[in-house]
């Protein structure tokens, strides 16, 4: 009868412990079922929530974009001044041409327009005191001669009348007055052009003569200056793409830089927006980057610029499934102060539509 009993307490501890177990088993698998619940769950709002993006991919910028500055003139480089990453100021010469014949043209039209203005000066004042005097003199010395000359032909005509004298002599008289006279009358005639003042007509001409060699100074100095490559901008250096003694060409076919500059106090990034998206694209919308050397940090912005027409892909990723007939709509992002990412940088670009702004 005790064994039986014992028996029969061992069976329903058994039973107890079996029931027990049943329903822990069952409770975890109730917590874990509902845990997986609850991350699908997340996962999926997540992923409905991920399309109501706009993405597209992008490429960074400095915010005065990229400047690539070339030479005007055609030539070797003296010097280049200034290396990658330096700052620059506006107006500073990054880089000089071998220049020593457009220096020496300077001079020359210099020297040449100190010429002119002595020569206008000379028709305006005329001539010298001295000058003067001896247009007076010579009036003075033809006017002697001339009277002599007539007071001979007078004597010359009384001895005539008495017969003393023959008609050819009183006849060579009469030539050397006349001619004395001449010589009278061109006196005083060099002596008025000497002393009166520039005639309008000279002035005109050596006023203009000394514009135009002014004009040819100002035109050698501007090809001396061009030899000369300043900054257009407050900014840094971003490419050197010649050093000194390379030869550099001007030409509007095949672009030649000398050096890339930016202002990257702010960046930007270029964003290619599908153009089946373009309708939800507005300014001021915010916008993030991301980037794979920067694994999942965001680099936060807003749109300040939204193109007008739509053209093809700026930015080329290497999915190979890429569709690169499709056609983008340009979209600039600026990015938040203080961001800093390298020129050139391919990103991921995420721009928040307003709706989604507004439920977030």
């Amino acid at each position: 009868m005790s064994r039986e009993f014992s028996i029969a307490n061992l069976a329903k501890s058994r039973t107890a412990v079996a029931v027990f177990l049943g329903v822990f088993l069952l409770t975890a698998s109730l917590m874990v079922a509902s845990k997986r619940s609850h991350e699908a769950a997340q996962a999926a709002a997540r992923v409905n929530r991920e399309p109501e993006l706009i993405a597209g991919p992008g490429r960074v910028e400095p915010y005065s974009e990229d400047i690539k500055i070339g030479s005007e003139l055609s030539g070797r480089l003296k010097s280049v001044y200034v290396e990658e990453g330096d700052a620059t100021r506006r107006g500073q010469v990054l880089a000089e041409l071998e220049n020593a014949d457009y220096r020496a043209q300077v001079e020359s039209a210099q020297a040449n327009v100190i010429a002119k203005e002595a020569t206008l000066r000379k028709v305006i004042n005329g001539a010298r005191h001295q000058e003067r005097d001896e247009a007076w003199s010579s009036v003075n010395e033809a006017k002697a001669v001339m009277e002599d000359a007539q007071s001979e032909l007078h004597r010359r005509q009384e001895l005539f009348s008495a017969g003393v004298v023959s008609r050819e002599e009183l006849e060579r008289y009469t030539r050397e007055a006349d001619v004395a006279k001449a010589k009278y009358d061109a006196a005083v005639q060099q002596h008025a052009l000497v002393d009166d003042h520039a005639r309008e007509e000279d002035q005109s001409f050596a006023e203009a003569d000394l514009k135009l060699a002014q004009g040819q100074l100002d035109e050698a100095e501007a090809r001396y200056q061009k030899t000369f490559i300043r900054s257009p901008i407050d900014g840094t250096v971003l490419r050197k793409h010649h050093r000194s003694g390379e030869s550099v060409s001007n030409s509007s076919t095949v672009p030649d830089p000398v050096l890339t500059i930016g202002d990257r106090k702010t960046l930007r990034v270029r964003v290619d927006v599908d153009e089946t998206d373009v309708s939800k694209v507005r300014m001021g919308q915010k916008a993030y980057v991301t980037a794979d050397a920067f694994g999942t940090q965001k680099f936060w912005g807003h749109v300040v610029r939204v193109g007008q027409q739509l053209g093809p892909k700026n930015v080329r990723t290497d999915e190979p499934t890429e569709k690169v007939d499709t056609k983008i709509l340009e979209t600039l992002v600026e990015l938040d102060p203080g961001v800093q990412l390298p020129d050139g940088l391919r990103v991921d670009a995420f721009i928040v539509p307003d709706e989604v702004a507004q439920n977030r």
